[in-house]
């Protein structure tokens, strides 16, 4: 023997030790459900190390289900990005409209202002930017219960972290870098094209049923 390894990752999984496969389970769960472990929040710190330190396991049953893993060191984040449609969200059209809003607020700040993520706005600010983006669309803006719901679903997916105020409008949204790859723009001309969909597309009284025609990524 030349005591090289040539084990398949998969095949070392058959044996990994009882700590490493609740470990990996862990890290699994979070990434289909949330679909990325942001290892700067406290609670995920240890298992984003450790899923660093195992990223072969990972890719090897991310690919199983055709997830690219996207590894985000100085972030310390890992994300989960589709190569199908398996795990795609059809967003309904007032939701649609304010991850556009979010993706350009939080790619306008980075890329024009110099801002480190995450880019943090108030929802008085959220919903400005979305009458000023989308005006023609303005019998879709989200109520207030409504735009809480959005907001709640874009933390679920790790998009942002939502922290709600006793003035609703005071609220805080911290948009997180992950948003870059859940709503795959190339630049800021392919952001333009889709909200002019929206724009010119002649909806007429859209209301927050009416599913888009985009798809985010989970």
């Amino acid at each position: 023997m030349n005591g090289v390894n040539n084990e398949s990752p998969a095949s070392v999984l058959l044996r990994v030790e009882d700590h490493d496969r609740q470990r990996l389970g862990e890290a699994l769960r979070i990434l289909f459900n949330h679909g990325s472990i942001l290892g700067l929040e406290p609670t995920q710190t240890d298992l984003y190390h450790w899923a660093w330190a195992n990223r072969p396991w990972l890719e090897e049953i991310g690919a199983l289900f055709d997830l690219q893993l996207v590894w985000e060191n100085e972030m310390r984040l890992v994300q989960a990005v589709p190569r199908s449609g398996a795990f795609l969200m059809r967003l309904k059209l007032d939701a649609t409209l304010v991850l556009l809003t979010l993706w350009y607020e939080f790619d306008a700040a980075v890329r024009d202002r110099g801002e480190t993520p995450p880019v943090t706005l108030t929802v008085a600010e959220l919903n400005a930017a979305l009458e000023t983006k989308f005006e023609p669309m303005r019998k879709a803006k989200p109520s207030q219960t409504r735009m809480t719901e959005i907001l709640r679903l874009a933390q679920r997916k790790n998009l942002v972290r939502f922290t709600p105020a006793a003035e609703f409008a005071q609220s805080r949204v911290a948009i997180l870098p992950t948003i870059k790859r859940v709503i795959p723009f190339q630049n800021l001309d392919d952001w333009t094209r889709q909200a002019q969909r929206f724009n010119t597309g002649g909806e007429v009284a859209p209301s927050e049923d009416q599913e888009d025609d985009v798809d985010a990524e989970n």
